[in-house]
């Protein structure tokens, strides 16, 4: 018994790792380009090669054991009796718990760093949804615009408004999103970290267009926003 408990277990060593080289290597997410999303990334990877580790386990033990345990031609003997181990199921009782709950504090942490202000100055842009399209206000430059267009590496905070039903902005590429809700004010704090252009889409089923919603962003150095700015206001 102790020799097929070693070949399972090896077995389920090098398939986890076989499983941990492939979401470590393999991207299965968009280009992350926001500060808050390597957080998020960390902790989507993390959860990718635990449960990839618990995958192999389960799996490796299912198909070693049907092969290996089969019923031979001709046996028609019952199987010996197998009794419970206390052991045994303490492990898959407390292991998952600690597993959840280290999981569950890093989240907590991660979410306060990411809706705390930062210690510098935002750039704020107030952002109103509605059935089926975005408008973006920048109030610190007087002007409004249908786009979404950020300098790099500046925090922004955007003041999210609806001005019909519940919407939700998504950026997938930023990692975070946040629920426009009518009559309410909502925030979301990011800091572009690569300059590109990206699509925000609302994430909530909110009518017939719902598929539609969506306007450009564009993460731009910050010459290159002072000149847009510039060429907005006038």
């Amino acid at each position: 018994m102790r020799k097929h408990w070693v070949v399972a277990t090896v077995l389920t060593i090098g398939a986890s790792a076989l499983l941990t080289v492939f979401f470590l290597r393999v991207p299965l997410v968009p280009a992350q380009a926001s500060k808050e999303g390597r957080q998020i990334d960390y902790l989507l990877t993390l959860q990718f090669i635990i449960g990839g580790a618990i995958f192999a386990l389960v799996l490796v033990f299912l198909l070693y054991s049907v092969v290996v345990f089969r019923r031979r031609p001709g046996d028609m003997e019952d199987g010996p009796p197998i009794e419970g181990s206390r052991a045994l199921e303490m492990v898959w009782t407390v292991v998952p718990l600690v597993i959840v709950l280290s999981l569950a504090a890093y989240g907590s942490v991660a979410l306060r760093d990411m809706i705390g202000a930062p210690p510098g100055p935002e750039l704020v842009v107030k952002v109103e949804a509605r059935q089926f399209g975005w408008r973006f206000e920048y109030p610190q430059y007087g002007f409004t615009s249908p786009m979404l267009r950020l300098p790099v590496d500046q925090p922004v905070l955007l003041r999210i408004t609806s001005r019909d039903v519940v919407h939700s902005f998504w950026v997938p590429e930023f990692r975070t999103k946040q629920d426009a809700l009518p009559g309410r004010e909502t925030r979301l704090r990011i800091t572009p970290t690569l300059v590109g252009d990206y699509m925000v889409q609302c994430a909530e089923l909110c009518g017939l267009a719902h598929w539609a919603m969506k306007a450009p962003v564009s993460v731009v150095t910050a010459d290159d926003f002072q000149r847009w700015v510039t060429a907005q206001r006038r």
